[in-house]
């Protein structure tokens, strides 16, 4: 009999050991997959993953995105480049951290690296006068108090991450459209250039890099309809 309590005695200890290895196993692995790695720096010559432009050469709120699975690093010239980018379908299951410039604590034209927040807890101006690389942007804050200012004071609305979606970037690049059309008439009319009749071009060829974007995005969750 006492052989038997023995042998169930070292059993259970046994046990006991096991899973508490277990255990400490599963929550090193936990802990290594919940540390993030934190935004990296935007270097000379870095290009933006959607646009191809020359990043730190350009006004505005920057963006980029780190894989965790395959540690690749996305950087791009505007908070609606990254957005265009993660927006579409095919990018949903990646677990990426997000980073962007919060724009209340760092200068508009050369945003420093220290000031990179996630982007999932900023807030974000739409529709503002404010021009960054991509003309009309996506203004990127780390407090809801700081955008609401901007929007005050420059126009626009003010929204959170989960309310970025298609819409936006549509009414972001029509915007740019806008912009650029007005400024096209200014230059003509300080340099008193005569507006010509633009020959027709193809449309898939000419598109800015966000409104390409914004068209896969919208084909893409079209056929998945």
């Amino acid at each position: 009999m006492m052989k038997m309590q023995g042998i169930t005695i070292r059993w259970c200890l046994a046990l006991l050991v096991s899973v508490v290895l277990t255990a400490c196993s599963d929550d090193s692995k936990t802990s290594e997959v919940e540390v993030p790695r934190g935004p990296v720096a935007f270097e000379a010559g870095d290009e933006c993953h959607v646009c191809g432009m020359i990043i730190t050469e350009l006004p505005g709120a920057k963006a980029q995105a780190l894989e965790s699975r395959s540690d690749s690093v996305y950087k791009f010239c505007s908070t609606q480049d990254m957005l265009s980018w993660w927006l579409q379908p095919e990018n949903q299951h990646l677990q990426a951290e997000l980073y962007v410039h919060d724009v209340a604590k760092t200068p508009w034209e050369h945003p420093q690296d220290e000031h990179l927040i996630d982007a999932r807890s900023a807030w974000y101006v739409v529709g503002s006068s404010l021009q960054g690389a991509m003309g009309p942007s996506l203004v990127s804050y780390g407090e809801r108090a700081a955008a609401q200012a901007l929007a005050d004071s420059k126009g626009g609305r003010v929204l959170s991450w989960d309310q970025l979606d298609l819409a936006v970037l549509q009414e972001l690049a029509s915007a740019g459209h806008e912009h650029a059309a007005a400024h096209g008439e200014q230059l003509q009319h300080q340099h008193g250039v005569a507006e010509e009749v633009a020959e027709p071009v193809q449309h898939d060829e000419h598109l800015p890099a966000v409104d390409k974007a914004v068209e896969h995005a919208a084909d893409a969750e079209h056929q998945q309809h």
